[in-house]
């Protein structure tokens, strides 16, 4: 009998920074009104999914969000700050549009090469992504046989997902961007193969749930073609 190890990664609820259009990286901000009706979604959808643990990343959004998939059930959440987004330096907790004018390198890593994407003050994407890569395969050998949840950021789980998919990380650019509370599912057999079964899945949220324009490059694109 094969033994799967299920491992969910989900990316917070809409916060302040994704509707203000700042690079909210490591900023602690919280949720938006909009965010909160896509919680009761995903809660609504975890509801019957036996878990047997949670692991949120410290910012309030990934741990507001890991409260909803947790309701009333008795299940333990931890803080992993392993998990959590990376830290934008100059451009951190600032709004995208101006600091990509005042940094056009950062802006062109971000959208042509984001590999190389290297905040001077914060992370470098190679960084997180090996981060991330160390803190997956830590949950794996700690839980083989059980299913846990982590909820986490877009870019530290496009991070992970490039792992998997590519394990090369000048692939990210063929990597979705995640919509905010976007379930991505790993399973892991006994052999220690790994499967993605979702990714960027959504489904539980409706059409007015989901706001196109968090997206840098959705409003930036907006903006060009006024």
């Amino acid at each position: 009998m094969i033994e799967l190890t299920k491992i969910y990664f989900v990316r917070h609820c809409e916060a302040t920074g994704n509707l203000n259009r700042t690079f909210q990286g490591s900023t602690n901000t919280d949720i938006t009104e909009l965010g909160a009706k896509q919680l009761e979604k995903l809660g609504e959808r975890f509801s019957n999914i036996p878990l047997d643990k949670i692991y949120t990343s410290p910012l309030m959004r990934a741990q507001k969000t890991a409260f909803a998939i947790k309701g009333n059930r008795d299940i333990e959440i931890e803080v992993l700050n392993s998990i959590t987004e990376l830290d934008g330096g100059v451009i951190e907790g600032k709004p995208i549009d101006i600091s990509f004018a005042e940094h056009p390198d950062l802006k062109d890593a971000w959208f042509n090469h984001p590999h190389d994407f290297a905040p001077q003050n914060g992370e470098a994407m190679r960084d997180a992504y090996k981060r991330i890569e160390n803190a997956f395969f830590e949950l794996l050998a700690k839980h083989k046989g059980e299913t846990i949840v982590c909820t986490s950021h877009g870019g530290i789980i496009r991070c992970l997902e490039c792992r998997i998919l590519y394990n090369d990380i000048t692939k990210l650019k063929q990597v979705t961007l995640f919509d905010n509370t976007a379930i991505c599912l790993f399973e892991i057999d006994d052999d220690g193969n790994i499967t993605i079964k979702l990714s960027n899945d959504s489904s539980h949220l409706t059409p007015d749930l989901i706001r196109q324009t968090a997206r840098p490059s959705k409003f930036l694109q907006a903006e060009g073609s006024k």
